[in-house]
């Protein structure tokens, strides 16, 4: 089974974008494996709370503008 796990900055993405995310994924393994892949395929998007990474020594927190409207 096809497993991917995204994890993004928390209400970074709109559902729509995660919905984008999870069929161009699901899409990706059904090209690289075939069609018979597409019911057994795990896509999940894990969403990180601020703080909760860092990059360079640097604790990320994202800014409000970047934050998705649902």
């Amino acid at each position: 089974m096809p497993f991917a796990n995204i994890k993004v900055p928390e209400a970074a993405l709109s559902r729509a974008q995660k919905e984008e995310i999870v069929h161009k994924v699901t899409n990706l393994f059904v090209d690289y494996f075939s069609e018979a892949v597409r019911p057994h395929t795990m896509v999940l998007i894990e969403e990180v709370k601020d703080g909760g990474y860092a990059r360079s020594d640097e604790v990320f927190v994202i800014p409000d503008a970047n934050r998705a409207k649902d």
